[in-house]
């Protein structure tokens, strides 16, 4: 049987997500009648797991996990797959005393050399004594283990084989570590952001009173993988903490038919979805003529947007396609996190849809001021989209290159200071001491600027492509291409490499899908021509073949690897004649 939304009288949340520890916080989601439900690819129902049962599952795992007479906060590593598993065996670690570290699952059939190595790099990052995976990723596991010495590793089956012990569990505390959870890796190798349980509660209790102002009738479904902080803290963690049925559905089986995630959301009336950009796009892309109405998505009231660059057109044309099915655009919210945050910072007003702020792209680049446009002659714009005010708990400041605070639409590095952010990478002081500040305040890499007590991202300080002393983001160079009849959103990523005499030297790689030489050839050149018209700077265009861009293990695309990729496939220095580059692997 489906398990429903709970409906309590005026409709409120329960109570806030006040609790001391993630363990306190499934003790009181037990005292409901909601869970989880998890789907096929094809719409079935396969499992259903109420958070009762989840909690009696969780104590009987952790007495077995007690047994194993491991040190308190010892790491167990978990194959993140989209299945009840998962949730047992991370709860499990909150009341033995363990902290649960979520790995990624295999996205591709053709990456099993690199995945391997990400795992076992993971597992040796983490210092890891236990791991478990599903038995369908065993061999990988296996390989990955090879010379390395952890107390226990296997299937759920071999876990569920073990001994109980029936001493008295000690949940984890406070002011312990929760998780930890791994960066997506998109700018640099992942690294373990520990967080306690302070910090994930805190956070928990601004995304669901202040973010999403949650309702004891409010339902989720979601894609998200399980191992990403969004997926993890936002669709897993928020709705056990208010007591909301969630709607699960893996996130291979998203990417072969993403139709079924608005499926989901239509048969099961939920109300709450989350998903990056992407996810959208790929939605619309894969809608037939006229199936829009099949669906009635008239009770998604909270369509949230985030994890990556947030392009406007890209959910217009979303809205525009699905409002045959009651979509309402209003309902798209926008907000800015990251895994070193727990998950969230920031998020616009509910009922508001996407609020776009224009500016003056030729004054942003040489000035970093986003001056609106003086007047609608005043050149080329840019648009960015304002990703709301930061939850209560955080400050926020914009700091220029010298560590100071910068004014209102000055651009510069977001840097926050909150309960909720994490107590650093795990076992990487000098990492920890270049992100984190001896008084709190972190580093987001991030680059942004204010309008009044909002937050509006224009990218990542490591993605910045300098020119001349002037700031090209990549996002403007891709954008260019994807206006193109024969490129689609999320066909190109632009990135920077070094020229000869060190500078910048601006490179675009983008998935085509025209064999004929001749076209391919005057593709090239328009771009080419185009950006040159457009932001005054000349690109190097790479035309590579469908499904070749690479992405992190949270599916994002990534430029620091698509950037790698292009200069591991140059035979010459950069700045000769160049070869087609021939490893744009994901």
């Amino acid at each position: 049987m489906v398990l429903k939304a709970t409906q309590t009288e005026n409709d409120q949340p329960l109570r806030p997500a006040d609790f001391s520890s993630l363990a306190s916080a499934l003790d009181y989601a037990a005292l409901g009648q909601t869970g989880s439900n998890y789907y096929t690819g094809r719409g079935e129902l396969y499992a259903v797991v109420t958070y009762v049962q989840l909690r009696e599952q969780s104590l009987q795992l952790a007495r077995r996990l007690q047994g194993l007479g491991l040190e308190r906060g010892a790491r167990l590593a978990i194959v993140a797959e989209t299945h009840p598993d998962f949730l047992r065996f991370f709860f499990a670690c909150q009341y033995a005393g363990l902290v649960p570290v979520p790995l990624p699952i295999p996205l591709n059939l053709g990456g099993h050399k690199a995945y391997v190595a990400q795992i076992r790099a993971m597992l040796q990052s983490c210092r890891a004594s236990l791991a478990m995976t599903p038995e369908g990723f065993k061999p990988l596991l296996d390989e990955a283990l090879q010379g390395l010495d952890l107390e226990f590793w296997g299937t759920p089956a071999d876990y569920d084989a073990l001994d109980e012990n029936e001493a008295d569990l000690c949940p984890l505390e406070p002011g312990e570590l929760a998780y930890l959870q791994y960066t997506s890796g998109s700018t640099r190798f992942p690294r373990g952001v520990m967080i306690t349980q302070q910090a994930v509660m805190s956070n928990l209790a601004g995304i669901i009173s202040e973010g999403l102002a949650v309702k004891s009738s409010d339902r989720c479904v979601s894609w998200l993988p399980f191992y990403h902080d969004m997926g993890l803290v936002g669709l897993v963690l928020a709705p056990l903490a208010s007591q909301l049925t969630v709607d699960y559905l893996g996130t291979r089986e998203f990417a072969m038919r993403p139709r079924q995630w608005l499926s989901l959301i239509s048969r099961n009336r939920a109300t709450i979805a989350f998903s990056p950009p992407f996810g959208y796009e790929l939605c619309n892309r894969r809608l037939r003529e006229g199936e829009a109405a099949q669906f009635n998505l008239s009770s998604w009231r909270v369509a949230g947007v985030g994890a990556e660059t947030i392009r406007p057109q890209v959910l217009h044309d979303f809205a525009e396609a699905l409002k045959p099915s009651g979509f309402d655009g209003k309902a798209f919210l926008a907000c800015y996190g990251m895994a070193e945050c727990s998950l969230a910072v920031s998020f616009a007003p509910l009922d508001s849809g996407l609020e776009v702020d224009a500016v003056d792209a030729e004054h942003l680049a040489v000035n970093d001021h986003a001056r609106p446009p003086v007047d609608s002659d005043s050149g080329r714009l840019s648009e960015f989209v304002n990703c709301g005010e930061p939850l209560s708990e955080y400050e926020v400041e914009i700091w220029g290159a010298n560590g100071e605070a910068l004014p209102e639409r000055r651009i510069g590095v977001i840097h926050v200071r909150a309960p909720s952010v994490m107590s650093g990478y795990f076992d990487d002081p000098v990492t920890t001491a270049e992100a984190l500040s001896a008084d709190g305040w972190l580093n987001t890499g991030d680059i942004g600027y204010r309008v009044g007590k909002s937050l509006v991202i224009t990218g990542r300080s490591k993605d910045l492509i300098i020119i001349n002393g002037r700031n090209i983001w990549p996002q403007d160079l891709e954008q260019l291409a994807e206006l193109q009849p024969e490129v689609r959103p999320g066909d190109a990523l632009a990135f920077a490499v070094p020229g000869t005499d060190g500078a910048d030297v601006p490179v675009m790689v983008v998935q085509c899908r025209e064999n004929d030489k001749d076209k391919r050839h005057k593709l090239i050149q328009h771009l080419q021509g185009l950006i040159h018209i457009e932001l005054g700077v000349d690109c190097r265009i790479e035309l590579a073949p469908l499904h070749t861009l690479p992405r992190t293990s949270s599916g994002k695309l990534s430029r620091s690897k698509a950037r790698l990729n292009y200069i591991e496939a140059q035979p010459v220095p950069a700045a000769r004649p160049l070869k087609p580059a021939k490893a744009m692997q994901g």
